[in-house]
């Protein structure tokens, strides 16, 4: 359904997660919040900017009627029978006790008035309210839209707005942390430096040209060294901005670690180690796995989808190795896993040579058909007190048994991820619409920047500057024409 209606009217819907529980929220927002929540609920005394009242959810559906007066803000009294947590109206009965808030426009989430009814978490009760919300001119929020006019109002910026979701779907603490650090705006202020100084030199552009008018037109107000100068210092943070790209988006995503190796390698033993629970079947039966089995976990803060596959191993020719058809499917499907992961972890049993299979797959993950970022894992170290001394940088040694190396792992893997899960990094892009508007701001930043160097006119300049602008408005928002006529005045006092 086309958003068409948003912006308009008032709007409800239940805020809480579907299902039962012990509270359900129901949110209105508009210009007849408070009416039409006081044709809902009986609520003792007005409601007061952000101040929870006890009241009753009035049963509509037995011709419940408002007993009591008003308080000028569209909630009774809640006179006429009964009071504290018990009895009727008089007119009609009750069928929950709520609590409701009141948060007066622009102090509220949305920037309207927004009310808060908060019953017991019965699906029942939930749908009545807001079926009653309905009846009084209330319409059904679209996806999303308490946000949408949270963004419209101006409460909060597109990268803040996104933050919301990506907070909402957040798998670990590390993404909450990353996501609430985005709605406090560390975006926006991480752009807005980049923004204030283009603004300045596109207002000192737009300016000069004003003032060279006349015999004056061949005289350049702003030296072309320093249009330089100033491009290079807006384009400098945005690169640095721009690199950030693969670390947020793997934040915000998560990444798939696909273990691949021979069979009887360990793969689902390291499998079940890094899951801290039993999930993939173990024995001393070379090819007990068949399939590839799948679970989520975190690795140092990032979200991990890591993926156990069948062995790996050479059939027919000079091997004289016959596999059934189920066998077949699950090499074919570790494959299908090792092109489509983040980081491959080879698996290898340290208790035995690596064959040139092994070395053909490592030789193809460096630089063959299936180019892939991999460690490499000497397993069962434990029974080869030797191996250990064949260990070399990239080559990790651990054993599923007593735990060995298993940290060392993670670590590589996560140095693969470039260093994702540190949130150390305040401010970065996550998402792919966040990186074209950087990457669309820098492109048009390098065209202002030739045009300037072949010595192109200041209206040239100009018109890929402001093209740089629109790419750094997508993400903290539009930047008027009145800005920049506020900037001219301020600079140039005009007029005087």
């Amino acid at each position: 359904m086309a958003n068409s209606c948003v912006g308009a009217g008032t709007i409800v819907a239940v805020a809480t997660a579907p299902g039962r529980g012990g509270v359900g929220i129901v949110r209105l927002s508009g210009d007849e919040a408070v009416r039409i929540a006081g044709e809902l609920v009986e609520v003792r005394g007005a409601l007061e900017q952000g101040r929870a009242r006890l009241g009753w959810v009035r049963d509509l559906a037995c011709g419940g009627e408002w007993a009591g007066g008003g308080d000028g803000r569209g909630v009774g009294s809640g006179r006429g029978g009964g009071s504290g947590r018990g009895g009727g109206s008089g007119r009609g009965g009750r069928i929950d006790e709520a609590l409701v808030t009141a948060f007066y426009g622009p102090r509220s989430y949305t920037g309207e008035t927004v009310v808060e009814i908060a019953t017991h978490g019965a699906p029942v009760v939930l749908e009545a309210v807001v079926r009653g919300a309905m009846e009084r001119g209330a319409r059904l929020a679209e996806p999303g839209e308490f946000t949408q006019r949270a963004f419209l109002s101006g409460r909060m910026d597109l990268t803040q707005a996104e933050a919301v979701r990506d907070l909402i779907a957040a798998k670990t603490l590390d993404q909450a942390r990353v996501a609430a650090q985005q709605m406090g705006g560390a975006l926006a202020r991480r752009v807005g430096p980049s923004k204030e100084r283009l603004l300045r030199l596109i207002a000192l552009l737009e300016a000069g040209m004003d003032f060279a008018s006349g015999e004056l037109d061949d005289v350049e107000v702003v030296a072309r060294e320093e249009i330089a100068a100033e491009i290079s210092a807006v384009e400098e943070p945005l690169r640095e901005l721009a690199g950030t790209f693969r670390r947020g988006q793997l934040m915000r995503e998560g990444a798939a670690i696909a273990l691949v190796g021979r069979p009887n390698a360990g793969k689902s033993s390291l499998f079940n180690r890094l899951l801290e629970r039993e999930r993939s079947i173990v024995t001393a039966v070379a090819g007990t796995t068949r399939d590839t089995v799948e679970e989520s976990v975190a690795v140092g803060g990032v979200p991990v989808r890591l993926v156990d596959t069948a062995g790996l191993r050479e059939v027919g020719g000079a091997s004289g190795v016959s596999i059934d058809t189920a066998e077949a499917m699950g090499m074919a499907r570790s494959r299908e896993a090792m092109a489509e992961a983040d980081v491959v972890v080879v698996v290898h049993d340290a208790s035995v040579a690596m064959t040139g299979e092994e070395m053909a797959l490592v030789e193809g993950l460096e630089g063959g058909g299936l180019a892939r970022p991999y460690v490499l894992v000497f397993n069962k170290i434990d029974l080869v007190e030797e191996r250990r001394r064949e260990l070399t940088a990239g080559v990790v040694g651990t054993s599923a048994i007593t735990g060995e190396g298993l940290e060392a792992l993670r670590e590589a893997i996560l140095e693969w991820l470039g260093g994702a899960g540190s949130v150390a990094e305040v401010g970065m892009l996550n998402n792919v619409r966040q990186q074209e508007a950087v990457g669309g701001s820098m492109e048009a930043l390098s065209a202002a920047a030739a045009a300037n160097a072949g010595g192109m006119p200041h209206e040239v300049i100009l018109m890929d500057l402001h093209g740089a602008l629109r790419g750094l408005d997508s993400l903290t928002g539009v930047t008027t024409a009145e800005d920049i006529l506020a900037r001219i005045f301020a600079t140039f006092c005009i007029g005087k």
